[in-house]
């Protein structure tokens, strides 16, 4: 039976076999021998790392949905680009997508546009006029089809 300050070692040594001990631990039942610190840790870095993950898809879809809705210069050489990516960043974001992560996508939909405006400000060169607030509304941002009507 393995002890505490082994897994704790472990950790430092070798973090995937460090994985795969703790599993084997849960799976036994054996609570008492987990390394608890460790676990803790690593559970708060995933919901982190997950985080961050959608939040990033987020920021990209907005990028290039305001580049295309709004940088005119650009428009006719690059549209079916920015589609294409906005239609790949929409993919790839519905497969980590959960409930907790789409609440968390919303509460940080502010910061999250302030991010994707900052980057896309630098590549206009400042010369196009974003809004200062986000346009696009979060059930519009993840509808996989959806784009800005071309008035």
């Amino acid at each position: 039976m393995l002890t505490q300050n082994y897994l704790k070692n472990l950790y430092e040594i070798d973090e995937y076999l460090w994985l795969e001990e703790t599993i084997k631990i849960l799976k036994e039942h054996r609570l008492n021998d987990l390394d608890i610190e460790n676990l803790i840790e690593e559970l708060e870095s995933l919901g982190k790392r997950d985080k961050s993950r959608v939040s990033s898809f987020l920021e990209q879809i907005i990028r290039h949905l305001l580049l295309l809705q709004y940088w005119e210069l650009e428009k006719q050489r690059n549209q079916n680009h920015w589609r294409a990516e906005i239609q790949s960043f929409r993919t790839q974001l519905r497969k980590y997508l959960t409930t907790n992560l789409q609440n968390h996508l919303a509460e940080e939909l502010d910061n999250i546009y302030e991010d994707a405006l900052g980057y896309v400000q630098e590549k206009t060169g400042f010369f196009v006029d974003f809004p200062e607030k986000c346009p696009y509304t979060l059930e519009q941002l993840l509808t996989q089809k959806w784009f800005p009507s071309e008035d």
